[in-house]
């Protein structure tokens, strides 16, 4: 296991040092602060990792020859950033950093000390890009969600409310761990929805490409010293299936174009919110998968707002951030019109239970939630049922779509089969006749 040299103060305001051996580096803070030690600096230690580069000052780059000014430096690394666009992070790095800034910050380091060591230990091309435009803008005296806000990218509505709320909140380190938990959860339910699918979507697409093989090389080879055999009808079947397979010999160039423009004026007929509402609409009503994604969408609704909700947010602000991140336009109207009765004095339940589009599960639960008080707490409980539930949706899905594929493709085959042996009998037929 690696090991760690910190420099730390104990209980009694002396300073400590020493080596301690762990997992990763948010492990050793919690080593350290289990003993009663916060940490001011920590590092690998130099036998088990050489000095990386990204142990310079942050926001400070080495100049060609050594000798650009820090300052000069920072400016011209913003003016790139500006100008080239700047590095975003995979979810999976971010909910790492945020949790490892949140332990600094439990450990009891300042939050300006707890980003310079997030920053020792950055890696990749964006990970240090990003914390030294933070550090340097904290540095200036700016607060943490406003950095973010002005970054952007990775750092959507949910991100900076959440950190906003932390420090309105003073609950840094609790809501900086809740906000990496529901970076860890969206991006588990992202790979359990890819591994659901793609499965069904392998076999769809090794049997359709057999199918194409079959019907454009193999029918008209099998079928040539047939036709024009007198008294030999071509059946329907057979005459589709060697039309589709001249027409792709001749046109599939054709093909491939009007696929690339059907995609592309897809693409621009969606970007339009009038059409991207029907085309949502259409999910949402389509059986099996329209169940998953309302199931899917309902968890994600609840489990952030009820995160922002105990993270001191308004409830009005609560809403307008989770509104962005429902991923369903339907969704997000409905909520606009949930936040506009809430603003009339409205309950929540009443609006969300007439809008149709959200389980009687969820209503209960938020009503039981505004009369007891304990909003937040039903909340972040319901999140788990919702998303026990979308696990099970998850698992019909996967039972279901392979054997509907199968039947189609069966089916198709069948076709194919019959315009094959069709002509077979009818030549059979003529020469037995």
């Amino acid at each position: 296991m690696p090991s760690y040299r910190h420099q730390s103060i104990d209980r009694g305001g002396a300073i400590a040092g020493g080596v301690i051996v762990a997992g990763d580096r948010a492990a050793a803070m919690r080593q350290l602060q289990s003993k009663g030690l916060a940490p001011l600096s920590l590092e690998a230690d130099a036998g088990e990792a050489a000095p990386q580069p990204a142990q310079r000052r942050p926001g400070q780059q080495a100049d060609a020859a050594g000798g650009a000014a820090p300052g000069l430096a920072s400016l011209g690394s913003s003016l790139l950033g500006r100008r080239a666009g700047r590095p975003s992070l995979k979810r999976t790095e971010l909910a790492n950093i945020v949790r490892e800034l949140a332990t600094a910050i439990e450990a009891g380091l300042p939050l300006l000390n707890s980003l310079k060591t997030v920053r020792r230990s950055a890696s990749g091309k964006g990970q240090p890009v990003i914390l030294d435009f933070l550090i340097e803008r904290v540095e200036a005296g700016r607060p943490l969600h406003e950095a973010m806000e002005e970054y952007g990218q990775p750092f959507d509505e949910m991100i900076v409310g959440m950190v906003r709320a932390a420090d309105a909140s003073g609950r840094t380190a609790e809501v900086m761990h809740q906000l990496a938990d529901l970076l860890d959860r969206s991006v588990e339910l992202r790979r359990e929805m890819i591994g659901a699918t793609i499965y069904p979507l392998i076999v769809a697409g090794l049997i359709g490409i057999s199918i194409i093989v079959a019907v454009t090389f193999l029918l008209p080879r099998l079928m040539a010293p047939i036709i024009g055999q007198p008294g030999v009808t071509i059946p329907f079947p057979t005459a589709v299936l060697l039309g589709f397979a001249g027409f792709m010999a001749a046109w599939w160039w054709l093909v491939v174009i009007g696929a690339l423009a059907a995609y592309v004026g897809f693409r621009r007929w969606v970007s339009v919110p009038a059409n991207r509402r029907i085309v949502d609409l259409v999910l949402l009503r389509t059986p099996i998968l329209g169940t998953l994604l309302r199931d899917v969408a309902v968890a994600r609704f609840t489990r952030t707002l009820g995160t922002l909700v105990s993270a001191g947010l308004p409830i009005l602000s609560a809403l307008r951030i989770v509104r962005d991140t429902l991923g369903n336009t339907v969704l997000m109207e409905a909520v606009d019109g949930v936040q506009e009765k809430v603003t009339t004095g409205q309950s929540l339940a009443e609006p969300l239970e007439k809008c149709g589009f959200f389980p009687p599960l969820l209503v209960q639960i938020v009503n039981i939630g505004e009369k007891s008080g304990r909003l937040e707490e039903m909340l972040i409980h319901a999140a788990g049922a919702f998303d026990r539930q979308v696990n099970t949706s998850l698992k019909i899905l996967t039972k279901l779509l392979p054997p509907v594929l199968l039947v189609i493709m069966a089916l198709i085959a069948a076709f194919v089969l019959a315009g094959i042996l069709l002509p077979l009998l009818e030549m059979q037929k003529s020469l037995g006749g």
